[in-house]
């Protein structure tokens, strides 16, 4: 029996695939020192961990409206809409099962097949999957190294736009990169979203993993607020990553549709989660500010191990888990045209396990540099190091 031909367009998440690898190399009886998958480590805050027991005791747990309880709904809308200077309702809110499946519905709201659809490359690969696998075409857009980090290259994004764009898909606080527009580029990108009529998905993933001051919106943006969607999720603030709760925040209208495929896909978000996390959006963030704390100093212990390192020099992001370092000297001194097969080496000679720029989306044209990417929220403080000192090794070898 042969599958459908549409599926020869569906992409996945390759970072499983190095996941994997590292599994079995660990298998073996290696130690592996993970810093390949942007999962965490650290415990679900108790509050929470106990409002979800108390839910479930309480009998919460059937079916319950698939737009998320009003309860919830409402809270979110509040949260996020103080966070940015804007107001929200509860028609505003659809809540989802994670925040990834946001993506895919608000491509199957706002974009017909032959659309284009600008999205960052490199970029969370199921961008990229989804606007295949739904028949839009997918147009990628880049950044540009500085010495604090990476810049959006607007002149790029500028020249890509056709008639035929539809959406732009945005990610402040990006992973792999960890790059955070200033407010000057940010309304430069808006201003060319509101001149072409854009949808825009911004996908927050990481507004709320701040190391000091405050994160900005793009969405805040004066014209923004009616042509957007924000991507939001419990799993990185709250360290839920398998819990699956988060939301789609936008427009009244495109809310709708996202309720409607709710409904027809898994017809509601699990029920005692949700009631588990109605207090707790707005309530106590000693949960949440303990993460923020521990993984300050995960940053700092991995910032610190690849500036040890000859040939790399990173700066320590304000946001995100994320290190992405340029790693061209050291594929150069070691005679790689591959970095996948850094990777590969790094992982059998060390133990070190990360990801590259490889699984972010296909390389686009003219890149000269190599790159990879380290998460540092699946692993301790002692460990960081440890796994630093051994890359450092083979590294200068």
């Amino acid at each position: 029996m042969k599958l459908a031909t549409q599926l020869e367009k569906l992409g996945t998440e390759t970072a499983f695939a190095v996941s994997a690898a590292a599994a079995a190399w660990g298998a073996r009886g290696n130690k592996i020192y993970p810093f390949h998958l942007g999962d965490i480590n650290i415990a679900t805050p108790a509050n929470i961990v106990e409002a979800a027991a108390k839910a479930i005791a309480d009998g919460y747990t059937g079916y319950c409206p698939g737009a998320g309880i009003p309860e919830l709904r409402a809270a979110i809308a509040a949260d996020v809409g103080a966070k940015r200077q804007l107001s929200y309702t509860v028609e505003n809110v659809s809540i989802q099962p994670g925040g990834k499946p946001v993506i895919g519905k608000f491509l199957a709201a706002v974009m017909n097949p032959g659309d284009e659809v600008l999205y960052p490359n490199p970029g969370y690969p199921i961008y990229e999957s989804q606007i295949e696998y739904q028949g839009g075409i997918a147009v990628p857009y880049s950044y540009i190294e500085t010495a604090a980090g990476f810049d959006l290259d607007l002149n790029a994004i500028k020249d890509a736009i056709t008639p035929k764009a539809r959406v732009l898909i945005y990610n402040n606080f990006q992973n792999p990169n960890s790059a955070r527009s200033s407010q000057a580029e940010m309304e430069q990108l808006a201003e060319l979203a509101i001149k072409h009529d854009l949808w825009v998905l911004s996908d927050e993933a990481y507004f709320e993993i701040q190391y000091s001051g405050q994160p900005d919106s793009i969405v805040s943006v004066p014209g923004m607020q009616e042509r957007s969607v924000i991507l939001y999720t419990c799993s990185k603030r709250f360290a839920m990553t398998g819990w699956r709760l988060g939301a789609a925040i936008g427009p009244k209208g495109v809310v709708e549709v996202f309720n409607k495929l709710n409904t027809n896909i898994e017809s509601c978000t699990a029920h005692f989660i949700q009631r588990a996390m109605v207090d707790v959006i707005e309530g106590d963030t000693s949960g949440p500010d303990a993460i923020i704390d521990e993984l300050r100093q995960r940053r700092d212990a991995a910032v610190a191990g690849l500036n040890a390192i000859s040939g790399i020099s990173i700066q320590a992001p304000n946001s995100t888990f994320y290190l992405f370092p340029n790693v061209t000297r050291i594929m150069e001194r070691k005679g790689l045209t591959d970095v996948n097969q850094l990777m590969e080496e790094a992982l059998t000679s060390t133990n070190v396990s990360f990801c590259t720029r490889k699984h972010f989306g296909r390389s686009v044209e003219n890149e000269e540099n190599h790159y990879i990417r380290f998460a540092y929220s699946g692993i301790a403080v002692e460990d960081i190091k440890a796994g630093m000192v051994k890359l450092k090794s083979y590294f200068e070898a």
